[in-house]
């Protein structure tokens, strides 16, 4: 199905825009390197919202405006003004849950692939966002910054998590401890972005291209069958491979791919 192209959304805090099946997702506050604010989070639920509904869009892309990727929260929206209640006012929980944890649940359960677009700084949320997506690729520049031990906080946003899912315990905990930048090419070499390329919303989008053809619920089955699987036995691992496989079976892209396999043709999937 082709998809006509739409015009960003400029007065937002977050721009939208189709590329054929690939809806790109924009981070719109450079002037605030990105940092979320709470309009920020209902604005990307918006354009979540908006490539949720459009059957023609098959995979998406998140990235920045400007130089940052995402610089995490917004502190100038925290109350630290002096005077009564000020614990309860600087309290970050109630952020976290009614906005970063909304977020990151949207992210992970999107009926679609997603590839983060790393052009600049992902720096506490901002790091966690890249994570949630299925794939990253980022600009040589890049650099990822676990800051929450500088402010004295923990990873939010699922990033204590994916840190470990995508990085193996003890370089998750030393990156969390520390507060240091990883830079791209050693994010690279880690595991935490699939790879680095001087323009990386180019790449980023050519990738979620390749995607947007291949058979959608199959890839996101398989987004969930692997983040399942660190906290499955073994056995309960098979049984949910077992139950995907069974699943799929009844999709038009199952059919449709097995019948191209033994017709030596390219497979026309149509991502249901």
């Amino acid at each position: 199905m082709t998809h006509p192209e739409s015009e960003p959304r400029t007065e937002s805090t977050v721009l939208y825009a189709a590329q054929g099946a690939v809806a790109v997702v924009t981070l719109n506050r450079p002037q605030a390197l990105n940092s979320f604010s709470r309009q920020m989070h209902h604005d990307l639920w918006a354009a979540l919202d908006q490539a949720e509904a459009d059957p023609a869009i098959r995979a998406l892309v998140i990235t920045g405006a400007g130089r940052a990727f995402c610089a995490g929260a917004d502190l100038s929206e925290f109350d630290f003004t002096p005077g009564p209640n000020l614990m309860e006012r600087a309290d970050p929980g109630p952020l976290i849950e009614q906005a970063f944890n909304p977020t990151a649940r949207r992210l992970l359960a999107l009926r679609m692939p997603t590839v983060a677009a790393v052009n600049g700084v992902a720096a506490g949320a901002g790091a966690s966002l890249a994570l949630t997506c299925d794939m990253a690729v980022a600009a040589p520049t890049a650099s990822f910054i676990q800051a929450f031990s500088k402010i004295g906080l923990v990873p939010d946003a699922g990033g204590s998590w994916l840190l470990v899912q995508k990085l193996g315990l003890a370089r998750a905990m030393g990156l969390a401890l520390t507060g240091d930048k990883l830079m791209a090419a050693q994010a690279k070499e880690w595991g935490m972005v699939w790879d680095v390329a001087d323009d990386p919303l180019v790449a980023a989008i050519n990738l979620a291209q390749r995607l947007a053809v291949m058979p959608t619920k199959a890839l996101v089955a398989t987004r969930h069958l692997l983040q399942g699987g660190i906290t499955r036995t073994l056995d309960r691992q098979l049984d949910e491979e077992r139950d995907q496989q069974s699943a799929l079976s009844r999709t038009h892209d199952y059919f449709e791919g097995v019948t191209a396999f033994l017709e030596k043709r390219p497979a026309a999937f149509k991502g249901e």
